[in-house]
């Protein structure tokens, strides 16, 4: 009887070649880039306490209420799978202490998880880039994030993507906003989706970010929160727009941006893919959380942060990236040369050379081996005996069959 043959779980699956390629691509770029920008690295776990979530989130969210992955440890205690990481990095921030110096900028990546509907470029497992700056209240930083997000993408050669911007309000102006706004859906209960009139109590800005057509419809005279800002959130958001004039960064505002989570003020901003992902086109997402510090716990620090998926900026990036992953030079020997080729084999890679040869005990031809090094490299290395004997090595161009000799010692680049 054969045996069982195991599949990834719905909404988990394996990232291979080249599309792992394409990720570590990402990963090094923002890297090299965020560290410009000041940002330090920190890991954070995948397991939290699940009342970190419902108190940085909000217990009505659809994340919290729907989406976590949840359940009680040996000790009885709630643990969830982290949906996120912005609660995360600010329960770091506070449990080491950095909220007693001066402004911290920290990024973080990894695995998220949130039980919803799989679709293109999101499951249930997805992996996230983001950056959070604490202790910066005005725009500039705003803008300084969004910049470099438009560097990264410019980096990673992904066109069209679209700024749009919007402003939430503060604590002072949000709560007028709210009760303009659920007076309008109350009059539209019957043309929204059950979610949608669950929303309208419990979280009503969710119903401007609704994908479904009818919700939009019946949201689309909607009161604007930009309609209802104070003074001090007015001046903020225009500061926003002229540090990103300044900044030369394209930005369009969209008065629907509202972001799925109760901690956000203010600045809330997405980057777009203008073609390529379909409906589900937000490349990252991020904006203000100026009371999140204080609600964990913490003083009156204020934040703002950004996430970006990888499986959707994987998309969207040239290819084809096969052509990255291919070898400098595959190395051809004799029979009796495959002691020196193994060392030769070593001494290439421990110089940062891609190169691989054929490593199975049982001999192969001399031709075989070359139809093996044509499919993997651009470059045979070739080890023959009579050549070896005089400590040379030749090369053998895949693409036009030219061939020449050269000395061991400038392959391996010694005096």
């Amino acid at each position: 009887m054969a045996a069982k043959r195991y599949t990834a779980v719905k909404g988990f699956r394996d990232v291979l070649p080249p599309e792992s390629e394409a990720w570590q691509r990402i990963e090094e770029e923002a890297r090299e880039l965020f560290q410009c920008f000041g940002f330090r690295e920190v890991r954070l776990p995948v397991l939290e306490a699940t009342e970190l979530f419902t108190r940085s989130i909000g217990e009505s969210t659809d994340i919290v209420a729907k989406e976590m992955y949840s359940f009680a440890d040996r000790k009885g205690r709630s643990l969830s799978l982290r949906p996120e990481g912005t609660a995360s990095l600010v329960r770091a921030f506070l449990e080491a202490g950095l909220d007693q110096g001066g402004p911290v900028k920290l990024f973080y990546s990894g695995p998220m998880f949130r039980y919803e509907r799989p679709q293109k470029g999101r499951f249930r497992q997805f992996y996230q880039l983001g950056c959070e700056a604490l202790g910066y209240a005005g725009p500039a930083v705003d803008a300084e994030i969004m910049a470099m997000l438009r560097l990264l993408f410019e980096k990673l050669e992904v066109k069209g993507a679209a700024l749009e911007i919007n402003s939430l309000g503060c604590r002072e102006c949000r709560p007028g906003y709210r009760e303009k706004l659920v007076a309008f859906l109350r009059g539209k209960e019957n043309q929204l989706c059950a979610d949608c009139r669950r929303r309208v109590e419990e979280n009503p800005l969710r119903v401007l970010d609704c994908k479904e057509e009818k919700c939009r419809a019946a949201a689309a005279a909607a009161p604007q929160a930009l309609d209802s800002l104070c003074q001090a959130c007015r001046s903020h958001f225009q500061g926003l727009q002229n540090y990103l004039k300044l900044f030369e960064t394209p930005y369009r505002v969209n008065p629907r941006i509202v972001r799925g989570l109760d901690y956000y003020t203010r600045t809330a901003f997405e980057y777009l893919a203008e073609d390529g992902l379909g409906a589900q086109n937000a490349i990252a997402a991020g904006g203000r959380y100026d009371g999140l510090v204080k609600d964990l716990g913490g003083p009156e620090v204020p934040g703002i942060g950004f996430a970006l998926g990888l499986e959707r900026l994987a998309l969207l990036m040239p290819k084809p990236v096969e052509a990255e992953a291919r070898l400098d030079y595959f190395i051809v020997y004799t029979e009796k040369m495959r002691e020196p080729a193994l060392k030769i084999l070593l001494a290439l890679r421990q110089q940062g050379k891609r190169v691989e040869m054929y490593l199975e005990e049982e001999p192969k031809s001399l031709k075989a081996q070359m139809k093996l090094a044509a499919k993997a490299a651009p470059e045979a290395l070739i080890i023959g005996e009579e050549e070896f004997s005089r400590k040379m090595v030749k090369i053998k161009e895949m693409l036009t069959g030219e061939e020449k000799l050269v000395t061991e010692s400038k392959i391996l680049n010694l005096p």
